[in-house]
């Protein structure tokens, strides 16, 4: 087979030279197609399932949350490991998938299975799935500097305006705020009264939840005209909640700020964020996307904030805390210097022991188009550019001028004594 081969190559040489430079072309376009990161995916397949259920205790939520969805989900074809994690108000469920299964694939046979299991839990507990990324996916960490608005603004407008900006790149599957304050409305009412009153904290809770809504009416024609009918009744204000009535006691109206104060407030915190000691900021966390090219998303998440950054308040910019772009072009350029002072190395050691410049540049020509067609598999397989993958392209070079070194002595040895045996003839 090997013999039949050789004599084909020998005898139809533009064939070989022609599919050569096919795989050459090839290769160079898959370099450009292949994914660029600093270190290899290795994390899990799998799929994360986020309940909150705030104010409730690690045992209940793991007895009512947690125990239901693990027994539910673990009916899933092709799963590894199902793994629950109970906390105050939030569970987290972990479903491991085979390393061949499709990401978006296992995530749809999740939410059907959640669908069925929705019922299992308590009212108004709804389970969530995780962004789409991978465990290296955070791949830039940003923070607000601004030393003129507080927290609790820095927080509404990282949630509010920068967050929504950035969720539209492509490739960035979630941007995850951190710090400051979610601001919110918060009623404090005060137990006397409210006994004074005979109110619970759920007529309360059910009143005021019940004023904040629009309703909807129908269509009404008057003189060949059509109005749409509307009520108008989401709370704009402070004072629209201080003025909510709650009962009626002898024709009197009780409001909420009879039983109580409203007032504007941060949501409950379980930890801040500190710059280096310099004080608390507010900032965003961009995950990538499964499976995209990391150096681009980037690239294209900076060209997203430039955009944004005009649109700020007078004062506020933003600040780089994390920026993996830099780790991976300094390990891209690093394996790169490797990669041509071998080929270097290679030719001048090729032209030096076998001082042929044909010989030598048989053997030469194979690194490019090797190395080139090497990134063929890479994208065929789902391997990125990375310290490890081109680390092991460059520790292969030498074996790759080997067996061309063997060939080409091999065959100018053979030739030098068929030389010498026709001169003797």
């Amino acid at each position: 087979m090997v013999e039949k081969l050789i004599s084909f190559s020998l005898r139809n040489r533009y064939i070989v030279v022609l599919i050569a430079t096919v795989l050459f072309a090839w290769g160079i376009y898959s370099v450009q197609q292949n994914p660029i990161d600093a270190i290899p995916d290795l994390s899990e397949n799998q799929v994360i399932v986020f309940t909150e259920w705030m104010g409730r205790s690690p045992q209940i939520i793991e007895d009512q949350v947690t125990y239901p969805l693990v027994s539910n989900l673990q009916g899933i074809p092709k799963i590894k490991n199902v793994r629950g994690s109970s906390m105050f108000g939030m569970s987290f469920v972990y479903i491991i998938f085979e390393d061949d299964v499709d990401i978006y694939w296992a995530r749809t046979r999740v939410l059907e299975r959640l669908s069925y299991a929705q019922r299992l839990l308590p009212q108004g507990v709804t389970p969530t799935l995780g962004p789409d990324g991978t465990g290296v996916g955070h791949v830039f960490w940003y923070t607000l500097d601004s030393k003129d608005m507080d927290l609790g603004e820095q927080r509404a407008l990282q949630d509010w305006y920068i967050k929504l900006g950035l969720q539209t790149v492509k490739g960035v599957a979630e941007v995850a705020s951190f710090g400051g304050f979610e601001k919110q409305y918060q009623i404090v009412l005060d137990p006397v009264k409210m006994q004074y009153y005979g109110l619970s904290f759920m007529d309360v809770m059910n009143k005021v939840k019940a004023n904040n809504n629009d309703v909807g009416g129908r269509k009404f024609e008057m003189s060949d005209m059509a109005y749409i009918i509307r009520g108008l009744g989401y709370i704009k204000s402070q004072t629209e909640i201080e003025d909510i009535a709650l009962k009626q006691l002898e024709g009197i109206p009780v409001k909420v700020k009879d039983i109580g104060s409203v007032q504007m407030g941060g949501d409950l915190r379980l930890g801040i964020f500190d710059d280096n000691g310099n004080g608390e900021v507010v900032g965003g966390i961009v995950v990538m996307r499964y499976g995209e090219n990391a150096d681009k998303v980037i690239t294209a998440v900076k060209e997203k904030m430039k955009d944004i950054e005009k649109g700020l308040p007078q004062g506020v910019k933003f600040k780089v805390a994390y920026d993996r772009s830099t780790l991976i072009e300094d390990a891209i350029e690093s394996v790169k210097g490797t990669l041509i002072e071998e080929m270097i190395m290679v030719s001048l050691v090729v032209l030096i022991f076998l001082f042929h410049w044909r010989s030598a540049l048989s053997i030469i020509i194979q690194i490019p188009v090797t190395i080139a067609a090497s990134f063929i598999l890479l994208n065929a397989f789902g391997v990125s550019s990375n310290i490890m993958s081109l680390t092991g392209i460059a520790l292969a070079i030498g074996v790759i001028v080997d067996n061309g070194i063997i060939m080409v002595e091999n065959s100018y040895r053979n030739l030098s004594e068929f030389k010498k045996d026709s001169s003797h003839d």
